[in-house]
């Protein structure tokens, strides 16, 4: 049995890196929350983040990437929200679910973002949740105590806001085109992020 216990101990000592790696390995199939954190830790570092677009092209035209409209309801309050009655406003929408690392990862971005601009009239959230039973996303979301929206699709998303990838955020202008589409996990709570928001927000 010593003789067993030196072999490890003598084991680990000569590849301690890999044992650590399989461990990080066995964290990352295993634990959706292992998982989350890597990845925000890979967010943090902005690498993976995308920029809100210029409204007008390189040639001097505007962009009219202007996808159909469509409807989500509010768990919260039973109301259908239809993004046609949300011209004017500037719309950060985020497609989300509660097995997914990561949406976990990007989620406390997108709760700090949301706590700085929940009471700005000019901003809309619609964070879409699409677990099969939404209970699980609201149980996520009282868990970690995050405050955003709960909201789900009540039509048919247009395939130029969503395609199945998750998580994504599209962001869309007070005209209703898109200037932001991305898909996998970003940091929503940096300042240039907040930046580029403050100029949508007062673009005519």
């Amino acid at each position: 049995m010593s003789d067993k216990m030196e072999n490890k101990k003598s084991w680990l000592r000569k590849n301690g890196f890999t044992a650590v790696l399989l461990i990080f390995i066995a964290l990352m199939i295993f634990s959706p929350d292992g998982k989350s954190c890597f990845l925000r830790q890979i967010s943090a570092t902005v690498i993976l983040n995308s920029k809100i677009e210029s409204a007008t092209q390189e040639n001097g035209s505007k962009k009219e990437e202007i996808p159909p409209y469509f409807s989500v309801t509010d768990w919260s309050t039973g109301k259908q929200i239809n993004t046609a009655d949300l011209n004017g406003k500037v719309l950060f929408i985020n497609f989300w679910a509660s097995w997914c690392p990561p949406c976990r990862a990007e989620f406390p971005s997108i709760q700090k973002f949301y706590e700085q601009y929940k009471t700005n009239p000019n901003l809309v959230f619609l964070t879409i949740n699409l677990d099969e039973n939404p209970e699980l996303g609201k149980k996520y979301l009282a868990k970690e105590h995050f405050t955003v929206p709960f909201m789900a699709p009540s039509s048919e998303i247009p395939k130029e806001i969503f395609e199945g990838s998750l998580p994504t955020t599209v962001v869309l202008d007070k005209k209703g085109a898109i200037r932001l589409h991305h898909k996998g996990v970003a940091d929503y709570s940096t300042n240039s992020f907040y930046d580029q928001i403050e100029g949508l927000i007062s673009e005519k």
